[in-house]
């Protein structure tokens, strides 16, 4: 977990203006002890202290929505996975005394019980107490559906924290179960304050970027601010990152009388104690509030771009140590010893083959002036090119296969390229060995191809580059222009690319798998970030 994501437990409360400028600004959690002490439905709606009989007198008739889990006592968001149900508010109450009568009879609480009683209806319908009912997001106040405000009679027991005393809140909430209850793994649209009146919740919390380890489900569903992995036995195989999702989480656990800040997009989980009852402020965060909406299109390009670029930024990075490592050691070692194997002689051997037109035109051979690590990482690259070329006539011996470059014309039937589709560098030999060179090296070790070896380039370019190849390769490039004078960049790339029968091809197919390399990075943000996914359908919670 990033430490500059830590979650504070502040003592005092926070003035307004402390709160907006310090806390709910940097988008990050935070727990305020001992809030809500003071509301009057912190005494008043106690269970322990006649508070299910005060719920009773006050808002008994009411009717309220409760969720009917399948899956109790975990209750997921996914539509398919529950039901919503209407009863009178009394009806719950009865299931709450009950279960209280079933758990607690020895503990003091059921003299309580018994001293009121249980009669009538409500007395029936506990017999069953059904632990899969929770009430959920049942509401109090509601800007947007007035009529659909279920329990406004309770809202004189509350009392708004100062610190949002300038928000322009969207809805205050009631959260009540009977019984033990889990809720599934999902983020809000709006900023949150999570108030607990009695009992006891545990909340893990992730930031938005953990998003992937999260799996949320496709963003046009119903419940896409839900995660698909499954609380009870998650399906690994499924989704292989949630292994991780306890690395960048965070817990918190609230008592009566505490509050928790959850700012919009944190993803959040809830462990509810047997009957424990909060409250929750929702409203519009000033980032949303002030998001023009003519200008969503551009935001949202902005930042799936971004996304993107971070993307392709961990798939470069995150190389295999083993093989990254092992060939960085390689590198090492032929410094340490200031000479290449014997590999580098048949280099220099082939290139004194070389057609003699060719070395004419060019006037240089580079091959004896190159450092060792580059003599290594020339053959490397060779040699990877003629293993992907089927030679007609195989008679002919390997070695001159592979270094001859006269005998790897791309042109001609007589040969097949394998054309690499990769988009992970560690599964990219070529990608890593042009990962592992200093910028000047690599341009020492294209010069020499293209001056020795024009055919085995174009080869390397037009047929074995594959999408991250093309990345680093560009950006090597990059790397590599910083470094040098401008009369030194223009001379590299004239002959680099004048290498080719046409460069203007080897531009396009260099261009083409920079730009499949970034389609794959958007295809993973679409799934990760956007439960997207284009190949192939998306399995949902059961």
């Amino acid at each position: 977990m990033d430490e500059s994501l830590r979650i504070q437990r502040l003592q005092q409360i926070p003035s307004s203006v402390e709160f907006e400028s310090l806390i709910e600004s940097t988008n990050i959690p935070a727990v305020f002890t001992g809030c809500v002490k003071d509301w009057k439905a912190f005494s008043k709606w106690n269970p322990s202290n006649g508070g299910l009989d005060y719920f009773e007198e006050r808002a008994g008739s009411c009717i309220v929505e409760a969720m009917l889990s399948r899956s109790a006592p975990v209750f997921y968001g996914d539509l398919r996975s529950h039901e919503r149900v209407l009863f009178p508010f009394s009806t719950f109450i009865g299931y709450c005394k009950q279960r209280i009568r079933n758990t607690d009879c020895g503990r003091g609480v059921c003299s309580e019980l018994e001293g009121h009683g249980l009669t009538g209806p409500d007395a029936e319908d506990a017999e069953d107490a059904p632990e899969q009912i929770y009430l959920a997001q049942v509401p109090i106040m509601n800007v947007d559906n007035k009529e659909k405000v279920q329990l406004e009679t309770l809202r004189e027991d509350i009392e708004m924290p100062e610190f949002l005393e300038r928000k322009v809140l969207a809805s205050i909430n009631l959260w009540m179960n009977n019984a033990q209850a889990r809720s599934s793994t999902h983020y809000d649209p709006h900023h949150n304050l999570l108030c607990i009146v009695a009992g006891c919740k545990q909340v893990v919390l992730w930031p938005p970027s953990a998003s992937p380890m999260l799996y949320p489900l496709p963003i046009y569903g119903e419940a896409s601010n839900h995660s698909s992995v499954a609380l009870e036995n998650p399906d690994f195989s499924t989704y292989p990152r949630a292994k991780r999702a306890m690395e960048y989480s965070q817990k918190v656990v609230l008592h009566a009388g505490d509050a928790l800040f959850i700012p919009e997009g944190w993803f959040h989980q809830v462990d509810s104690d047997d009957l424990t009852i909060a409250i929750n402020f929702w409203w519009q965060s000033n980032m949303m509030s002030s998001m023009a909406e003519h200008m969503d299109a551009y935001y949202l390009r902005r930042i799936l771009r971004r996304l993107a670029d971070k993307e392709m930024d961990q798939v470069l990075h995150k190389t295999s140590s083993t093989g990254m490592g092992e060939m960085k050691r390689n590198i090492c070692e032929l410094h340490s010893n200031g000479k290449a194997d014997h590999r580098g002689d048949d280099l220099d051997q082939a290139c004194e083959k070389t057609d003699s037109k060719e070395k004419e035109v060019h006037q240089r051979n580079l091959l004896p002036e190159l450092e060792p690590i580059a003599v290594q990482m020339l053959h490397e690259l060779v040699s990877l090119v003629h293993e992907h070329v089927n030679i007609c006539d195989q008679s002919q011996p390997v070695q001159s296969t592979l270094i001859n470059d006269s005998a790897a014309r791309v042109e001609g039937e007589c040969k097949k390229i394998v054309t690499a589709n990769l988009f992970n560098l560690e599964d990219d030999p070529v990608a890593k060995i042009l990962w592992t060179l200093q910028p000047s090296t690599l341009q020492h070790v294209f010069l020499a191809i293209a001056y020795n070896f024009p055919r085995t380039l174009e080869a390397l370019i037009l047929h074995l580059l594959s999408p991250v190849g093309a990345e680093v390769l560009t950006q090597k490039f990059d790397e590599m222009d910083q470094q040098i004078t401008e009369d030194d960049r223009n001379k590299f790339y004239q002959v680099f690319y004048g290498a080719f029968d046409d460069k203007f091809i080897a531009m396009e197919a260099i261009l083409n798998g920079k730009e499949s390399f970034a389609l794959q990075a958007f295809n993973n943000v679409l799934d990760k970030y956007l439960g997207v996914n284009l190949d192939r359908p998306r399995p949902g919670v059961k």
